[in-house]
């Protein structure tokens, strides 16, 4: 299998908001307001390095790249994944925010490269970023308020 071919299906979400580039990107690293709000560390620029958990679980990210106003990524340098057999699937995958203007709107367009149909996790975990991104990243920004820790999973 060509690289090609891998992204072609690593889980991808877009939202299309009506902000500045700035702005978006300041809204994805407020990660405590759409994602979790047990969050530590920093999610700001090259370097920084945070974590967030829900419960047993939890993900530590590491910023590997950071373009004012274009594009942020995520680094997974560790996790723990409480209900997965795998508990550590999503080590070493990377979360790719890229920024890009029409007009006077900004496309978010967020990658997560390695989560990918098959693996255990890819399911539930494409409901849950369908549900962070497009839903409470985006109330974020529409509504100046997102819904972190939101349950996703049906078990």
């Amino acid at each position: 299998m060509t690289t090609d071919t891998m992204k072609l299906k690593d889980y991808h979400k877009s939202i299309t908001v009506n902000i500045s580039a700035r702005e978006a990107l300041d809204y994805i690293n407020r990660v405590s307001e759409w994602r979790a709000t047990n969050f530590k560390g920093n999610s700001e620029k090259l370097d920084d390095i945070f974590t967030v958990r829900f419960g047993k679980t939890f993900v530590t990210f590491k910023i590997i790249e950071f373009l004012p106003d274009k594009k942020v990524v995520w680094l997974v340098t560790d996790c723990f994944l409480d209900w997965l057999k795998n508990k550590k699937e999503w080590k070493d995958t990377k979360i790719n925010w890229e920024i890009s203007t029409n007009k006077s709107a900004q496309q978010i367009s967020m990658t997560h490269i390695g989560l990918v149909p098959g693996i255990e996790c890819y399911n539930d975990c494409e409901k849950g970023w369908n549900f962070y991104v497009g839903e409470s990243l985006l109330k974020l920004i529409t509504q100046q308020k997102g819904v972190p820790d939101t349950p996703i999973r049906q078990h």
